[in-house]
Parts: C-alpha cells; sequence; structure tokens
C-alpha cells in the first residue's frame, strides 16, 4: 500500500469531511471529486477544499486503508446519487419553468424544470435531467421510456 496522501481525514462535529494535510493543516469541508466517475470510477480521486482548490489527490480509491476509503466512498455516494426516472405521470405545462410528476428506481416525485438547457444529452439516448434544486435524473436510454413518457418528453428536447 502506498503512502496516504494526507495525514488524517474524517468527520467534523457537523459531519463535514476534514482533512488534515501532510503539513498538518486542518482544512474543514473537503469535497472529493473524482477524475472520471463514469470509464473509471477506483482512479483518480481530488480532495477539493471549500475555496476549490485541490488539497490532495488520491491515484487509487480502493489503495486507501479501509476508514478513510470508506468515508470517501459515503461522502461520494451522496454527492453522485443520480435516481433513475423509469417513467414521466404527467407536466403540469409545455413551457418552463415546469412541474414533472415522475416514477424513478427510488420512488415517485414532483421536481421543477426550469428551462430546456436543463435536460442535458448524452450519447447512446442518456439525458441527464437537473431539477431546480439541483436533484440530477438519470435517462440512461430515453428510446426505452414507454410511448407516453417519450411523447411528454419530445415536448421539451
Amino acid at each position: 500500500m502506498s503512502e496516504l496522501p494526507f495525514r488524517d481525514l474524517q468527520l467534523d462535529a457537523h459531519g463535514k469531511l476534514q482533512l488534515t494535510d501532510l503539513n498538518g493543516t486542518v482544512h474543514a469541508g473537503v469535497t472529493p471529486v473524482r477524475a472520471h466517475p463514469i470509464s473509471a470510477p477506483d482512479e483518480g480521486l481530488s480532495l477539493v477544499g471549500s475555496h476549490g482548490h485541490e488539497l490532495a489527490w488520491v491515484e487509487r480509491l480502493s489503495a486507501l486503508p479501509d476508514g478513510p476509503r470508506e468515508l470517501l466512498e459515503a461522502e461520494l455516494a451522496a454527492r453522485e446519487f443520480h435516481p433513475t426516472l423509469l417513467r414521466l405521470i404527467s407536466v403540469n405545462t409545455f413551457g418552463t419553468p415546469s412541474t414533472w410528476r415522475i416514477e424513478t428506481d427510488r420512488g415517485e416525485v414532483d421536481f421543477v424544470l426550469k428551462s430546456e438547457e436543463d435536460i442535458r444529452r448524452l450519447d447512446e439516448g442518456r439525458l441527464l435531467i437537473t431539477s431546480t434544486h439541483g436533484l440530477q435524473l438519470n435517462v440512461p436510454d430515453r428510446w426505452a421510456l414507454d410511448k407516453a413518457s417519450k411523447k411528454l418528453l419530445e415536448r421539451f428536447l
């Protein structure tokens, strides 16, 4: 196992990541950011401070000791929470902003779509839809949705 790129990593009293760097300086409000979240989720992880500067670089998440690795995995899971949209139930208007009622792999939810630009087209029919509150919904294949969902969605694409 290689040497750690930091002295310590723990949760502070507010449940936020706190990193002690190799010089002994304590940094609160640290955010883990994967370099390649889809193609290489275990490789390249930046630990970014509250001012947006990289504090430490982790070559391979799986190479960390259990404690820091588990803390980072939990933070990443919360940060990368993207429910999968299974079906559009209703849309209150075909202009924006509009309120959508959808079914996800986590249950039914209502959210507000601020503008059409909040629907990102990715490769192979994938979509990433961002609500006004920052919730990102994953659509793995828009062509695989049921007919009614596709019809509602096409009004916004």
